[in-house]
């Protein structure tokens, strides 16, 4: 097997006007009831060639999360305008039945629950699970949950360190049954229950989650049950599940920020925010990079106001390494990197090339260019500071570099 690293810089292209730094996300939770007839509580949806009850009504939610989504997906999917959708996993006894339709891209896709790490706006990345756990009320049943509650959040805990968290979906759980299961999760994802904070009417299995990061941060919310929003003409609910909505005002930091992703989905996620970046603003004394064809591995040294200093490095030990240590003042304000396929078996998203511009003009370079490269530049707005630097890394490693993002801190 081959391991590889992925970078993502924290730098952003430049910009001729500012970029988008808050805004207002709806997301819906919806068990849309898409078993075959003989299995399913909710109403039975119309034939195929009938326009499907769901789509008019899902047009004002940014994010999607539907479980269920089995038998009737085509029908779902039929006049739906959201314009990222994730593909079926196959009906009923085969496919997981979870899906997410979003209006704003997304990569690193899961499953099994499902994770995506969706670009909300430039600099905003917000990772969106949905999940949907075991039914029924036996101890069999109740341990199963704990048990599958404590995996997403073993999952959370590492793939989305140091990210922004929205988990949606149907728990099946209670409170007043699955109390233990459900506070654990809490506990050690850190996130929020939105029915518990918001306390709007009677609990329901289907929640929402949230967490906000150091560079994102959920500053307001309001969660609703949007029942009589997904009724037929009759008043009969469309599906045996409340619809549940939550609208998320949001905003970015003015010192931390995320960068876009060149580079594929390889390797194990990381993220150096909670390690360098929670408690004060480092500086970068110096960066290196290991390559010979291509990107093998990055380490860099960060310096503390106190005079501590702490190094980190991602990927493997091969290639050649070049070093530039910084000098006073010096700090790096753009990328320009190059990505490629390996070769036919292990096509697509490589980092063959990585070239860092510091704010004195000099370049610290390794690798080969190949026909897909980027440049990336530090954030147009203002920053707590008045000024932006990379300082760390975040997003796949292993022993070659599949993806970069530059962590841009403001200076101090």
């Amino acid at each position: 097997m081959f391991n590889r690293l992925g970078l993502y810089a924290l730098c952003l292209q430049f910009l001729s006007a500012s970029a988008q730094t808050q805004g207002m996300l709806k997301v819906l939770s919806y068990n849309v009831a898409g078993l075959p007839e003989l299995l399913s509580s909710g109403e039975t949806p119309p034939p195929p060639h009938q326009h499907p009850p769901h789509l008019p009504r899902l047009a004002p939610y940014n994010i999607i999360n539907v479980e269920e989504d089995l038998n009737l997906h085509a029908a779902l999917y039929a006049s739906d305008t959201h314009a990222y959708r994730t593909p079926t996993s196959s009906g009923a006894g085969i496919g997981s039945g979870l899906n997410t339709l979003s209006d704003y891209s997304y990569i690193d896709l899961n499953r099994g629950f499902t994770v995506g790490r969706v670009k909300i706006a430039d600099r905003a990345w917000v990772d969106v699970y949905s999940l949907h756990t075991d039914a029924g009320s036996d101890a069999g049943d109740i341990a199963a949950r704990v048990k599958s509650l404590a995996q997403l959040g073993t999952h959370i805990d590492a793939w989305s360190a140091g990210m922004p968290v929205v988990v949606m979906g149907d728990t099946n759980s209670r409170y007043t049954r699955d109390s233990d299961a459900l506070h654990s999760f809490l506990s050690s994802t850190g996130t929020t229950d939105l029915w518990v904070q918001d306390l709007v009417a009677c609990e329901v299995v289907d929640k929402i989650f949230i967490r906000s990061s150091p560079a994102f941060t959920f500053f307001a919310s309001m969660f609703t049950n949007e029942h009589y929003s997904f009724v037929n003409v009759s008043g009969y609910p469309l599906s045996d599940h409340y619809p549940i909505r939550a609208t998320l005002s949001w905003r970015v930091s003015t010192s931390l920020r995320l960068a876009d992703a060149p580079g594929g989905p390889h390797g194990t996620a990381f993220n150096d925010i909670p390690a360098l970046l929670t408690t004060s603003t480092p500086k970068l004394t110096s960066v290196t990079i290991r390559s010979a064809n291509r990107v093998d591995a990055v380490s860099y040294t960060v310096k503390y106001a106190s005079g501590a200093t702490s190094t980190v490095s991602h990927g493997g030990t091969s290639g050649t390494a070049y070093t530039l240590t910084l000098n006073a003042g010096e700090r790096v304000i753009q990328t320009y990197t190059c990505t490629g396929n390996r070769n036919e078996r292990f096509s697509g998203g490589y980092l063959f090339y990585l070239s860092l511009l510091t704010n004195q003009g000099r370049t610290l370079a390794a690798g080969k260019t190949t026909g897909e490269c980027a440049t990336v530049g530090v954030p147009a707005d203002a920053s707590a500071a008045g000024t932006w630097e990379l300082v760390a890394f975040w997003e796949r490693e292993g022993d070659e570099v599949d993806k970069r993002l530059v962590i841009i801190h403001s200076s101090t």
